[in-house]
């Protein structure tokens, strides 16, 4: 099952009719709830405040029967930490371990930094959330992962620890255990050399960045 979570950052409606299309479960934070109806949809769930949602999309979610959870405004969990929390239940009573997150860059760099926090926090509980818009799919690793690509295609790789220690296969600038530090962006624009990279993270947390397509 692909659990999708909508936020309410950038989004290209077109780009959003494809990729919604392969949600089985659909959340959305908020104003997500009004870039899943530009983009033919609506979700099962919408969750938060509400402060962001335009009163014909509500009546909408109403009328096609979208359960709806709201929060005060003056609250501790932002938006998408709510609907975040809901998608994890959802995915741990289907068997699931990874959750699909869309509208969740862009706009306010604040909230994608407590986005990327939120990725970190879920990846050590074992979820791993891979966020994604037009340009970009991004998600936390630790451990080992052989993930399909394509010859020319740009990847980053980010401590999000400290340190991290990484070797890699089919990358143009190959690591063999290699430290990558927190404050220097030494992983920054490789490239991959075929259709599959291999990567395995030693000690630490680390940040998948590929560009230029779903890998």
């Amino acid at each position: 099952m692909n659990i999708v979570v909508l936020a309410n950052g950038s989004w290209d409606p077109e780009w959003g009719k494809k990729v919604l299309e392969t949600a089985d479960y659909l959340i959305c934070a908020d104003g997500g709830a009004n870039h899943a109806l530009n983009s033919g949809y609506t979700p099962q769930q919408l969750i938060g405040d509400l402060d962001s949602v335009s009163s014909e999309t509500l009546a909408l979610c109403r009328k096609a029967g979208c359960f709806i959870e709201q929060f005060p405004r003056e609250k501790d969990e932002t938006d998408l930490e709510l609907a975040l929390l809901r998608a994890k239940e959802k995915a741990l009573a289907e068997g699931e371990r990874d959750i699909w997150l869309y509208g969740a860059a862009g706009k306010r760099i604040d909230h994608f930094m407590g986005n990327l926090a939120l990725m970190l926090g879920y990846a050590r509980q074992g979820i791993r959330i891979r966020l994604v818009d037009p340009e970009h799919e991004m998600w936390v690793l630790q451990g080992q992962e052989e993930f399909s690509t394509f010859k020319g295609q740009e990847l980053s790789l980010l401590a999000l620890s400290e340190r991290a220690v990484v070797s890699t296969r089919g990358l143009y600038y190959p690591l063999e255990r290699g430290v990558l530090r927190q404050d220097v962006p030494r992983g920054v624009s490789n490239v991959c050399l075929g259709e599959s990279v291999g990567i395995e993270v030693h000690e630490g947390w680390v940040l998948v960045v590929a560009l230029a397509g779903r890998v």
